[in-house]
């Protein structure tokens, strides 16, 4: 719960989608609460879907890691990581949330072009860049653990992103807190019936790309890409903690739990 009670006029940070729904939906709030600098802001307002939640993330880190809390309302089309949109007692709502700690995976990417970084919410994911099936050795600390791995690609992701890009790969839902990271196959034809595993969360985990010049694979961090890729390792980054806010009937422990549940 965010503690709102010492300040007369809430203080909000609006950030919004290009799309026009949540363009409308900024102009309307804006000129409901006002528009204050995220430096000084006591929550960041997001408004947009869950690509739109990521970015404002990414885009907003440093002040996010010293525990500026994001409140995100759904402009968007799935609005997993967004609560309902209602412009009216948005201080109440804001005030009565509760925080969900993401703690994003650390993506070091080695390609022909040099060693990038790149930080993942919800999964980092190796995938084929050409029509022939990507060839990959996982190395989970210190251990090859499978030295060849034939699919369109594989997965890490974390317990808030397990009912992203994961879930559409058959991977299991992780619920928050669980210290669990699932390792998913993507469309696996070797070994045929390797349906993932499931990792502590302080695994550090190593793809190794084997024929890289033949079999060209690219590296995805929450849709931050690097092609050509030759080695992956990726933690969870506990350093890190990103705090999201939801309405007590939007909890985002809840929805992870009626994902695994859902028909």
């Amino acid at each position: 719960m965010i503690d709102m009670s010492n300040s007369t006029l809430s203080k909000f940070n609006f950030q919004a989608a290009k799309k026009q729904e949540a363009q409308d939906a900024l102009s309307e709030l804006t000129a409901l609460y006002g528009q204050c600098d995220p430096a000084n802001a006591q929550a960041i307002i997001a408004l947009g879907g869950d690509g739109f939640m990521l970015q404002t993330l990414r885009q907003n880190m440093e002040l996010i890691q010293k525990g500026l809390p994001v409140y995100g309302m759904n402009k968007g089309t799935v609005g997993f990581l967004m609560n309902a949109y209602e412009k009216d007692d948005l201080e109440r709502r804001v005030n009565t949330a509760s925080p969900a700690i993401i703690h994003p995976l650390r993506m070091k990417a080695k390609t022909k072009d040099g060693t990038f970084e790149a930080l993942a919410i919800n999964e980092v994911a190796l995938l084929r860049q050409t029509h022939q099936a990507a060839h990959i050795e996982i190395c989970v600390d210190n251990r090859v653990r499978m030295d060849h791995l034939i699919a369109d690609g594989v997965l890490i992701a974390t317990p808030a992103g397990s009912t992203a890009y994961n879930l559409s790969a058959h991977g299991p839902v992780v619920p928050l807190g669980a210290d669990i990271l699932p390792l998913t196959p993507i469309s696996a034809f070797r070994p045929r019936r390797w349906r993932g595993a499931l990792l502590k969360s302080k695994a550090h985990i190593i793809f190794k790309i084997n024929m890289p010049e033949y079999r060209p694979v690219s590296a995805t961090a929450d849709g931050q890409e690097f092609r050509h890729v030759t080695q992956v390792d990726v933690r969870q980054d506990m350093a890190i903690a990103l705090t999201l806010l939801f309405d007590p009937d939007h909890a985002l422990d809840e929805k992870i739990l009626r994902e695994q549940f859902a028909t």
